[in-house]
């Protein structure tokens, strides 16, 4: 048989996040690759109780549902969004498949081919392999630790007229910068002037170490839940489980419906016993003391790793220490390359993200994501300890 793939399929390349964990899978390779939560985090007894009241609901909890979602589930996100500056109802609202097919929704249903997105360089890859996978044109906009660079944001929104800008404002994926209220509210005037759809990504705003009251969304400081130029997508993978993949989109009820319609097309629904079990969780479950204890031991990991890097003394290699998330983002000196290193690092057991797979152009080739909630204390001692050795190795074959 000679197969004949649509010519769309031509834009789709393997996650390089994905292809790493292959690698690391069954064997003695430590990875700080994957942006893997810490395994002992997951509430197993609690969720194991929670299937099985979801069991007990009878064949409701096995049957299909509705495309909108599990309606108790729905509920439950309105009453925790308004604890976040968020007035929203279930008509504001969307269950999907874990935050990544909200993404793909909005892109279906929002874009078309050659249309334009911006985007924060460097970004989450997922959303650039999307994007570039609908043939949308993903153009990246100026920034520092404090968000976009609005100048740089005007000139591009002026010189292409983007359809979208995608963000991840807290604790973004892989930098882990905040951006200010300054950029935010900046972001917003524009956006709203100009007519462009902000699709605003936050898996990670739970996830908050620095003890300053919590970072407001986009869409809480925007006008909503109607007429608002702001999609916010979050997901319960970070404080709950990933396997559950549960993740959630709101926004202005005409562009919920759309997405709705799209699901309708694509997986008809998310998992309804899934979904069914969440709430049950949920309904008597603290969720506010997990989050602080999955912040606690995130931000002791993290602490841990920033010490055991300051200790190697790398020469021309910084970082910053995140204020959330779970991700620590590193620049080398200009002569490494990070995919090439990768390669020393793999042999010695440890394995990272190289930078360049999270740029939309104007591609960094020194830089690397390292996550630090997966490993425990040795282990992150040990991946550490490979890195350094790593970069010592691959720094006496490549001379600056």
């Amino acid at each position: 048989m000679e197969y004949s793939f649509s010519k769309s399929s031509e834009a789709l390349s393997s996650s390089v996040v994905r292809e790493i964990l292959k690698l690391t899978q069954g064997n003695s390779i430590l990875s700080l690759a994957g942006g893997l939560p810490a395994a002992d985090s997951f509430p197993v007894a609690e969720m194991r109780e929670a299937f099985n009241r979801a069991f007990e609901q009878g064949s409701t909890s096995l049957q299909y549902g509705l495309t909108d979602g599990y309606l108790p589930l729905r509920q439950w996100i309105v009453k925790r969004m308004a604890q976040k500056q968020i007035q929203v109802s279930v008509d504001n609202m969307l269950v999907t498949t874990g935050s990544q097919q909200a993404v793909d929704l909005l892109t279906r249903v929002y874009l078309d081919k050659d249309d334009v997105v911006l985007v924060e360089n460097p970004t989450y890859l997922a959303a650039i392999q999307l994007f570039q996978f609908r043939g949308v044109r993903v153009i990246p906009v100026d920034g520092d630790d404090e968000g976009m660079d609005l100048d740089d944001l005007a000139n591009k929104i002026a010189k292409y007229r983007p359809k979208m800008v995608y963000v991840i404002p807290t604790f973004a994926n892989p930098t882990a910068k905040v951006w200010s209220m300054e950029r935010r509210l900046g972001l917003l005037r524009q956006c709203r002037e100009h007519n462009i759809l902000i699709l605003e990504d936050d898996p990670y705003g739970e996830i908050q170490f620095d003890g300053e009251p919590p970072y407001r969304s986009l869409f809480s400081l925007d006008e909503h839940p109607h007429n608002s130029c702001v999609v916010y997508t979050s997901t319960f993978s970070k404080i709950v489980a990933p396997g559950l993949r549960t993740g959630w989109a709101l926004g202005d009820e005409r562009v919920i419906q759309m997405m709705v319609k799209a699901k309708q097309a694509v997986d008809l629904q998310s998992s309804t016993i899934d979904q069914v079990a969440l709430y049950q969780l949920l309904s008597q479950f603290d969720l506010d003391s997990h989050i602080e204890k999955i912040r606690e031991s995130y931000k002791e990991r993290m602490e841990w790793m920033h010490e055991l890097m300051t200790r190697q003394q790398w020469e021309g290699i910084t970082w910053q220490k995140p204020r959330g998330g779970m991700f620590l983002w590193v620049t080398l000196p200009e002569h490494i390359i990070s995919a090439e290193l990768l390669k020393v690092a793999v042999a010695k057991g440890v394995a990272f993200v190289p930078g360049e797979a999270f740029y939309a152009s104007d591609t960094k080739t020194n830089t690397l994501r390292l996550n630090y909630t997966l490993l425990n204390r040795e282990d992150t001692e040990l991946a550490i300890s490979r890195l350094g050795s790593a970069i010592e190795e691959y720094s006496k074959v490549v001379v600056p």
